[in-house]
């Protein structure tokens, strides 16, 4: 009787990770859930809120506030 192969060795190490720039759906207003963490992170860091972000630009946004902030980061 032979081992099933692990599915998790089928799987690629990280996950591909696609620049915000490149989103189909970049241009659009952020998400709810982005507003939310966005304005955390900024009274975190003393910056202004902007609810007039993409999505694109709230994902780059909240990556450079978590890297000033150390919130987001992996332990």
């Amino acid at each position: 009787m032979s081992a099933k192969p692990d599915r998790n060795s089928e799987q690629p190490a990280k996950s591909a990770k696609k620049d915000p720039e490149d989103w189909v759906t970049g241009e659009e207003t952020m998400t709810g859930p982005q507003a939310s963490y966005l304005k955390t992170l900024c009274q975190e860091a003393g910056v202004s809120f902007d609810p007039g972000l993409t999505k694109a630009e709230a994902s780059q946004l909240i990556e450079k506030l978590q890297a000033k902030t150390g919130r987001g980061r992996d332990h």
